[in-house]
């Protein structure tokens, strides 16, 4: 086949996350697999590349690099890149949909990536939250992948997730992060248990808590995290006698002696952290501060900060071991307490 038809077959999506060399690797996998390119063919030139399909220089020079990687592509010099082998391991194409790519998330993307190595190629897309655009990508995008690798969390709220994520293929859908109440049929899931981890991580933490009164945790009123925390936190205040409040802008409540402060966004962390400090209360003594989310900073942070964590790389590590094994089981992956001066 000629260059020039080859191009045809090489698409990149300016709205995906994936990589663009990534992107016009991937094509070319795809069309080989299909039957549409085929051993010794010539592949465009990097100049070619460049100027028909808006790509720079290096990102089509890294694309190559791929496929050589893969023992796919053979260059010549003065002749051209040629398909060396049609004959590869690369045979699942995934669909990865992201509500948000915040620190945590971009954890669990590179150890799902970096389990699967070279044996997938993955279309990576991000909705911010937004279920129109997860419904709008979700309807355009099916049936053209081996799996459907999906995390739901939306803004707007009492949607019909499920009937969406109904109608992809079971066999090929691993959820992660959280479960969907009426997604139906065996399929993958490797999740939290919002409202036990959040119940049982207070719990672990219950001595240094003894010297507060109330408990207060920020959940913004347009926020994407589940109900469930509520329901762990209300659970775990009323079992044990603290005074619960939910604050919805950290910005404008009162902050007082004897109360702790749970906090979910980052940014409200730094608001919180600031008007203690401005306040001239003492972290870890007279007000406390636990983090959702595990960072390297956290434990930096005015001597360290107590958080709340689930695992997010093995939460990576877990659904790829799904994709690899074609498996449909479900994992409740661990959350943990890690214990501060903040505290």
């Amino acid at each position: 086949m000629k260059s020039k038809k080859i191009l045809d077959l090489i698409l990149v999506d300016e709205f995906s996350a994936t990589p663009k060399y990534l992107q016009l690797a991937y094509s070319i996998l795809k069309a080989l697999e299909e039957g549409k390119i085929k051993k010794n063919d010539i592949l465009p030139s990097i100049n070619e590349l460049n100027f028909t399909i808006d790509i720079s220089r290096d990102t089509a020079e890294k694309a190559y690099r791929y496929l050589k990687n893969l023992d796919v592509l053979i260059s010549v010099p003065g002749k051209g890149y040629f398909i060396k082998n049609i004959v590869f391991r690369q045979n699942l194409y995934i669909f990865l949909l992201f509500n948000k790519l915040s620190a945590h998330k971009k954890i669990i993307y590179d150890s799902f990536v970096s389990t699967l190595g070279n044996l997938a190629a993955i279309d990576f897309y991000i909705y911010n939250n937004d279920f129109n655009l997860f419904k709008k990508l979700i309807s355009e995008k099916k049936g053209n992948y081996s799996h459907y690798v999906i995390i739901p969390h939306f803004l707007e709220k009492d949607i019909q997730a499920h009937n969406i994520i109904n109608t992809l293929p079971k066999e090929k859908l691993i959820l992660m992060d959280k479960l969907v109440a009426g997604v139906e049929g065996e399929f993958g899931a490797v999740y939290e248990n919002f409202e036990n981890d959040i119940y049982k991580a207070l719990s672990e933490a219950m001595e240094p808590l003894s010297k507060y009164h109330t408990l207060k945790i920020i959940f913004p009123e347009n926020s994407y995290f589940p109900s469930e925390i509520l329901n762990g936190f209300h659970k775990f205040c009323q079992d044990f006698a603290f005074i619960p409040l939910v604050v919805s802008d950290i910005s404008i409540e009162i902050i007082s002696e004897g109360e702790v402060f749970i906090n979910l966004m980052e940014d409200d962390l730094v608001v919180l952290l600031h008007r203690i400090i401005t306040l001239g209360l003492e972290i870890g003594k007279q007000v406390g501060v636990i983090s959702y989310n595990e960072t390297a900073l956290k434990s930096l942070l005015i001597n360290g900060i107590t958080t709340v964590s689930t695992d997010f790389s093995r939460m990576g590590m877990i659904a790829a071991q799904m994709v690899l094994e074609n498996s449909r089981y479900k994992y409740e992956v661990p959350f943990y307490l890690t214990l501060r001066p903040s505290l």
